[in-house]
């Protein structure tokens, strides 16, 4: 397998992550956005939209990160644990995948980015929804390991990322404290890897 992906980009580290915990082995292949790489013809010709992550698996090619974990679930996961066949646990790990993409991209990951690249954002509105979000997100963990079920599931690998460098955007996890106990049962996992810091936002210092 290649996965096809930017070392900052936490869309990637989620493909990486769940790669590492399912003990599958990969190469790596660095996509230099910055120089505009993921824009070329080459690159096109494996995501027409451009983005990263990519995951070429023989003849396969599945683009998008929460898709590549469903990918991967269905492949190499015999136990069914990563994607329950329960269509209600299946619908709730679907939710939190939904969720992962629109609101959690769209506000914490938008502050990172604009950290990370100088982009101009509309960070008031941004950081009042990151922390209404994960406000909402705290109170849910409350009693609770995971996000669905008594187990790890791919919702925990979609939401982990994004979550854990939300400093890095300038916002500040410190006052949720089940979603810091929540990171810390993700990272205690056989196989995780670490996002790398990219020293930006409330981790410059």
């Amino acid at each position: 397998m290649k996965l096809y992906g930017y070392p900052t980009s936490g869309h990637t580290h989620k493909a990486q992550l769940f790669l590492s915990l399912l003990k599958l082995d990969f190469e790596f292949v660095n996509v230099d956005l910055l120089s505009g790489e993921h824009k070329q013809a080459s690159f096109l010709a494996l995501n027409p939209f451009g983005q990263v992550p990519v995951l070429v698996d023989g003849e396969d090619v599945i683009a998008d990160s929460n898709a590549i974990l469903v990918y991967l679930a269905r492949t190499y996961d015999p136990t069914g644990q990563w994607l329950p066949e329960d269509p209600m646990k299946h619908a709730r790990v679907e939710q939190f995948l939904s969720t992962a993409a629109h609101r959690l991209a769209g506000s914490a990951a938008l502050l990172r980015a604009a950290n990370l690249f100088s982009r101009t954002v509309n960070k008031p509105a941004l950081l009042e929804s990151a922390h209404l979000l994960f406000s909402q997100l705290n109170d849910y963990l409350q009693g609770k390991d995971w996000l669905v079920d008594e187990r790890v599931t791919i919702a925990d690998v979609a939401f982990y990322t994004y979550t854990k460098v939300a400093p890095e955007g300038d916002v500040d996890l410190s006052g949720y404290p089940s979603i810091l106990s929540w990171l810390n049962n993700v990272e205690a996992l056989d196989g995780f890897v670490d996002m790398p810091s990219s020293g930006v936002g409330l981790r410059a210092s």
